[in-house]
């Protein structure tokens, strides 16, 4: 079984994805941050560097569902090649901050790996305020992350409503995070838990 957690930077995928991956014994694919060669530049000069962050975050999500697909294993992913594809790149391309030629590269290539892939059995997309994921992205202190502003948060969280609205790769449980906390609170934990075991269970 594939399942993925999807969400905005700072909704909290990473954490939940390790808590799960525990609960249920699934094997965790997280996201490529500490040996991505490209982030530091990225948000210190970000038109310069959006189209290669881009296509380096495609080709790691990429190998992962490819991985996924050959284990046989179950696994949970945090974030999906669809976010990459449908809310950062188009964002960046729509703050002018990558060229309409590469943004059309990048959308070819997608659209190629797109035809070889399949949805994960279930997505489950974390919502979140802005006021939750700035306190969020403060708590964690990440050097690379001090940067990022409320107004590129905001776009971003637009464009994740505007796609799960859409989503039709497979099963989605949407999870409101504002006033939930995974770490701390296992009763908060429980509950979502207790959403994905009615999901799971309905796939089979």
């Amino acid at each position: 079984m594939h399942v993925a957690i999807a969400g905005n930077i700072g909704a909290g995928k990473t954490t939940l994805t390790k808590l799960l991956a525990k609960h249920y014994k699934w094997e965790a694919q997280l996201e490529d941050v500490v040996d991505n060669p490209y982030l530091d530049d990225f948000y210190n000069q970000m038109e310069r560097w959006s189209f290669n962050l881009q296509v380096y975050f495609l080709n790691s999500r990429f190998r992962q569902i490819a991985q996924i697909r050959d284990s046989g294993k179950d696994v949970i992913q945090d974030r999906t090649i669809y976010e990459d594809a449908h809310i950062f790149a188009p964002n960046l391309h729509a703050m002018g901050l990558m060229t309409n030629r590469d943004y059309e590269n990048y959308k070819s290539l997608f659209d190629l790996m797109e035809s070889f892939i399949d949805g994960p059995d279930l997505l489950i997309y974390l919502r979140s305020s802005i006021q939750n994921l700035v306190a969020q992205i403060h708590s964690r202190g990440r050097d690379y992350e001090s940067s990022i502003s409320i107004d590129y948060l905001s776009r971003l969280n637009e464009r994740y409503e505007g796609w799960i609205h859409g989503y039709d790769k497979g099963k989605l449980l949407i999870i409101d995070v504002d006033h939930l906390d995974f770490v701390s609170n296992p009763e908060h934990l429980g509950i979502v838990i207790n959403k994905i075991e009615a999901e799971i269970n309905g796939l089979f």
